[in-house]
């Protein structure tokens, strides 16, 4: 017997015949005698139908764009779709003889910071839902969702069930935390580009922790974050092919074979700045990313080449594609004290990540990358490296080319 939490997301719970057959999934784990809380998402395409229903909302009469909801009222109305499928769910699983009751953000509870749309979570004590799970009763908790300082409903930003599964998994003490999702666990990179790429059996925190913010879309980066802070070993798992093992992700320790690459990660949502003659003094940075910190956007790789006379530089750095605009507006408000020459910006570019936590010990990791890319006739316009990865911006059109050289190169075809 164990306390186990289980999620499901929207793909999952997209219709009353896919709950269903959710509950049968619920009820298997009851009957194995374990305690089960579990987190559901809205019903597929749900949340992007209410988003839209605030947007209208916001429309004065006659006018084109819609002003910003008050973001308060924005999360009452989107945490609704996990609101309904929570209910249902409980409803389903009453039906066939599990008991259930649904557990909405503020019962549980799981306490956020007040930054309404994309709150991050502070606690989950989850007192009574441990209680009743204590006494048999499973609970089904709406994800996405938590209550902010003065009692006001928040939601934790697009991706959010996954951190709240994670989450409850953390305060409830639970052995471990599946997550049911529609692919069948974490791949050496994607199948769609690479059809040989291999589902991975284990992953380390850290590694799984880079893929996600590199660019794989199997989990939410913050759910990544908790379960590695927690040490809450988290299995990744199809809904709709019951008997493949999944993925998990736990310690470093736990994995016996390190390969110094495990995997490719990719991201078309990239874009390019580039300062021209910027000149080369103390404070020049901050004269630079401080605007572009104040206007919320979110700066990653970074290069800096010093001309020859030593007095001015070209500063490279990369942003969201959708951050693009934000970002060269604050550049162009600040240009006075900025005083560069002029700047050009690339929104054809895209980042592709080799990830593992075996190049620690292994020596010539990131020269392979380089190595391969060059005989693949693919220019490496900016590269980035950690510990554990190494990033390179090249042209998006060569995406697909390079991740099937690097996934050859490293050997990861193979088992």
């Amino acid at each position: 017997m164990a306390t186990i939490a289980m999620k499901f997301g929207g793909t999952s719970v997209a219709d009353i015949d896919r709950i269903r057959h959710v509950a049968t999934l619920v009820k298997r784990e009851v009957e194995r005698g374990n305690k089960v809380a579990v987190v559901v998402s809205a019903m597929a395409g749900e949340t992007n139908k209410l988003v839209a229903w605030t947007n209208d909302a916001s429309r004065p009469d006659g006018a084109n764009h819609a002003a910003l909801p008050d973001q308060r009222e924005y999360d009452v109305v989107v945490a609704a779709g996990e609101q309904v499928t929570a209910g249902l769910l409980a409803i389903t699983l009453n039906a066939m003889g599990i008991k259930a009751r649904s557990w909405l953000g503020w019962q549980v509870p799981i306490n956020t910071s007040a930054v309404h749309g994309s709150a991050r979570i502070e606690g989950v004590p989850a007192n009574d839902m441990k209680a009743a799970i204590e006494g048999g009763e499973v609970a089904v908790v709406a994800g996405f969702q938590g209550v902010a300082p003065g009692t006001r409903i928040s939601t934790l930003g697009r991706g959010g069930s996954d951190t709240s599964a994670v989450a409850v998994a953390a305060g409830i003490g639970a052995a471990r935390c599946d997550i049911y999702t529609d692919v069948d666990g974490v791949y050496t990179t994607d199948p769609r580009i690479v059809p040989k790429a291999r589902r991975l059996e284990k992953i380390a925190f850290e590694e799984m922790l880079e893929m996600a913010s590199l660019g794989a879309k199997v989990l939410q980066t913050r759910s990544v974050e908790i379960a590695m802070l927690h040490r809450v070993p988290t299995r990744v798992l199809s809904t709709f092919t019951p008997g493949v093992g999944g993925t998990l992700l736990c310690d470093e320790e736990d994995i016996v074979e390190k390969k110094p690459v495990t995997g490719i990660a990719y991201s078309r949502d990239e874009a390019k700045i580039t300062l021209h003659k910027v000149p080369d003094r103390p404070g020049i940075a901050s004269a630079i990313f401080g605007p572009l910190a104040d206007a919320g956007v979110n700066v990653d790789m970074i290069v800096q080449n010093v001309s020859e006379d030593g007095k001015t530089t070209d500063l490279t750095f990369t942003c969201t594609r959708g951050e693009l605009a934000r970002a060269l507006a604050a550049i162009e408000t600040y240009a006075k004290t900025i005083n560069y020459r002029d700047v050009t910006h690339d929104a054809a570019v895209a980042k592709v990540s080799i990830i593992g936590i075996g190049m620690r010990a292994h020596p010539g990791v990131a020269q392979t990358m380089f190595r391969t890319l060059a005989d693949k006739g693919i220019n490496i316009q900016v590269i980035s490296t950690s510990e554990i990865k190494v990033s390179v911006l090249i042209a998006e059109e060569y995406v697909e080319l390079a991740v099937r050289a690097l996934h050859s190169a490293y050997e990861l075809d193979t088992a």
